[in-house]
């Protein structure tokens, strides 16, 4: 039997099978990125809202996914052979190299893995939740504290506090690992973790995402 949760349950399973965020699965197929944001899944009145079978039908497209895949996913049954994502219950997470990760197309407007180009690793532990991926350290720039190799884990739901260490994304795309020094509402100010780098400062306007770092293996 269909059901209001169960369908929007395949949907955030499809978004998860192809490492994207249900708003970057929306953007994939063309449609507005709120499209499938937990908010409009609820009327104001309370009346549960259903994705339209417009939708479905791009998101299936968009993904190269078909209707009885989908449907497996409405009936809580777990994705066939040939998923790009990891078994459930596995301690696999999305890879990429630091170098890459400012390039483009990887990470949906949240910092949420998203697209093509991703490995996968084994955290040695269960991710701590959706969307956590890892970055793999390339070069000497964050000497002593990360080494050439290091993969770092990333969680962008965690909460960001000063002091933690952090992974930040310009809008411009520069992508780096630096510990939150301060952020107001208006600016960002970012210690480097390699003494040879500057510290920086930025506009949260020029600022696409924040994320915790929550891990390292060295």
């Amino acid at each position: 039997m269909l059901s209001h949760d169960r369908i929007w349950a395949a949907i955030d399973a499809l978004a998860e099978r192809h490492q994207l965020s249900p708003s970057g699965l929306a953007r994939r197929a063309g449609l507005d990125p709120t499209s499938f944001n937990k908010s409009k899944r609820q009327a104001s009145d309370g009346r549960s809202r259903w994705p339209s079978t417009e939708s479905v039908s791009k998101v299936l497209e968009a993904t190269g996914s078909s209707l009885e895949e989908f449907m497996a996913m409405v009936r809580g049954q777990a994705a066939g052979a040939g998923s790009e994502r990891a078994a459930p219950g596995s301690n696999a997470i999305p890879l990429l190299g630091f170098a890459q990760a400012g390039a483009g197309g990887f990470f949906d407007d949240g910092g949420f893995p998203a697209g093509q180009g991703w490995e996968m690793v084994d955290f040695p532990t269960a991710p701590g939740g959706k969307g956590v991926y890892a970055l793999e350290v390339q070069g000497e720039s964050m000497l002593p504290l990360y080494r050439d190799g290091d993969v770092l884990i990333v969680e962008p739901h965690a909460q960001v506090r000063r002091g933690d260490r952090v992974v930040v994304k310009t809008r411009e795309g520069e992508v780096m690992a630096k510990i939150l020094h301060r952020q107001t509402a208006r600016t960002i100010e970012l210690s480097s973790l390699n003494i040879e780098h500057e510290n920086r400062v930025f506009d949260m306007t020029d600022v696409e995402w924040v994320a915790r770092i929550i891990w390292a293996s060295q």
